[in-house]
C-alpha cells in the first residue's frame, strides 16, 4: 500500500466568471482539496492500493472529504477525526490557469494531527508535502513520522509544494527542508518551488543555473532521485549516478492547474510501483527508458487534470487513452 500523509482541506474556487454571490462579490464553489489529499485520491483513481493518513474534521466538509476518499477506493483506517473546523483555501485563478491561494487554517483539524502507532505491514511507500509540513503542531508530527518510517526502510516521497504566505521565516524553513533530505527517497518539486528553496528569484541572471546546482546538492544529501516539473515544458529527473532524463509536457487547453502537481506525485508513485521500483536499489537500477515511461505517464496524467476545473485527477482509463 502507498500511504499519503498530510492535510485535507476545502478549496474555494471561482465560479463562472459572470457569477456573483450578491453585492458584487465573486461566487466561490467548494471543492475537495489539499495536496496530500489530492495525491491520495489520484492514486486511488489510477488503480493503486492507497491509504490516507491525516486528521479530518467531523464537520460537513470533513464528511465530504472522507466521501471523496471512499469513492476513489482509498483506505481511511489511518485518518484521525476531530471536532475542529476544516481548513479553507481560497483559490485565485490567473489568466494562464495558474492558481494562488489564501488560507484560513487557524485552529483547524489537520493542524492537530498526532503521530500514529505502527503502520500496517503492507505499507511500502509514504508520501508527504505541502502545508502539513509548515503548520504546527502537526508539522512536527508529520516530520517525526517521516523520519521514523524512513528509518524502517520505507520508501518516502516529498513534495514541498511551497505556500510562501504560510512560511513566516523562509531561512528557517529552507534549513528544515534540507534536514529532511537524508530521510527522503524521492524528491519531487516544481520549478517555482525549486527557485524558492534555492533562494534563486526569477530576476537573478543565474536563476536556472542556481536551480540545477541546488537540485544536485539536494540529490547528494539523500534522495535517490529528484524530479522537477516545468509546467507545459515537461518533467526532468536527476539520479544519484549522474543521469538526467527529460520528457516534454502534453499540450492541452488549460482550464486551471489546481491539483496538477499532486497528480504528478501520484502518477510517479504508481508508475514506480508498476516497475517494482519502490526502494532505493530499484530506483538506482532504473535506466533511461524506465524513467521516460514513468515521467511520460505523469505528464499525461497531469494534462488530464489541467484540462478540467479544480483538483479532479484522472482515472486510469483516461490516462491510457
Amino acid at each position: 500500500m502507498i500511504v499519503v500523509a498530510g492535510e485535507a482541506l476545502i478549496d474555494l474556487v471561482p465560479g463562472p466568471r459572470d457569477g456573483t454571490a450578491g453585492d458584487g462579490l465573486p461566487a466561490l464553489l467548494p471543492r475537495r482539496g489539499g495536496g496530500p489529499y489530492n495525491t491520495a485520491v489520484a492514486l486511488g483513481r489510477l488503480g493503486a492500493t492507497a491509504g490516507f493518513c491525516s486528521r479530518i474534521s467531523r464537520d460537513a466538509f470533513g464528511n465530504a472529504l472522507l466521501d471523496g476518499l471512499d469513492a476513489a477506493g482509498v483506505d481511511t483506517r489511518l485518518v484521525q477525526r476531530g471536532d475542529e473546523p476544516t481548513t479553507l483555501a481560497v483559490a485565485d485563478i490567473g489568466a494562464d490557469g495558474s492558481a494562488g491561494y489564501g488560507f484560513y487554517a487557524g485552529g483547524t483539524a489537520d493542524r492537530l494531527f498526532t503521530v500514529p502507532g505502527a503502520l500496517p505491514p503492507s505499507v511500502r511507500a509514504l508520501s508527504f508535502g505541502t502545508c502539513s509540513l509548515v503548520l504546527e503542531p502537526g508539522a512536527t508530527a508529520y516530520e517525526t513520522l517521516l523520519r521514523r518510517e524512513s528509518g524502517r526502510g520505507v520508501f518516502t516521497a516529498l513534495d514541498p509544494n511551497i505556500r510562501a504566505g504560510l512560511i513566516p521565516d523562509p531561512a528557517a524553513y529552507r534549513a528544515r527542508f534540507r534536514s529532511w533530505l537524508p530521510h527522503v527517497t524521492l524528491l519531487k518539486l516544481s520549478e517555482e518551488d525549486a527557485r524558492w528553496l534555492a533562494d534563486a528569484g526569477p530576476d537573478r541572471a543565474d536563476g536556472d543555473g542556481s536551480v540545477v546546482s541546488a537540485v544536485r546538492e539536494w540529490l547528494a544529501a539523500g534522495p535517490a532521485a529528484v524530479v522537477l516539473t516545468r509546467g507545459a515544458d515537461g518533467l526532468t529527473v536527476w539520479t544519484r549516478d549522474g543521469s538526467e532524463v527529460s520528457v516534454p509536457g502534453v499540450r492541452v487547453p488549460v482550464v486551471d492547474t489546481i491539483g496538477a502537481g499532486d497528480t504528478v506525485n501520484a502518477a510517479l508513485l504508481h508508475r514506480l510501483d508498476a516497475h517494482d521500483a519502490l526502494s532505493r536499489p530499484a530506483v538506482a537500477a532504473l535506466g533511461a527508458d524506465g524513467w521516460r515511461d514513468i515521467l511520460g505517464f505523469a505528464a499525461r496524467a497531469a494534462a488530464v487534470t489541467c484540462a478540467r476545473a479544480g483538483a479532479e485527477p484522472p482515472w486510469a482509463a483516461e490516462v491510457e487513452r
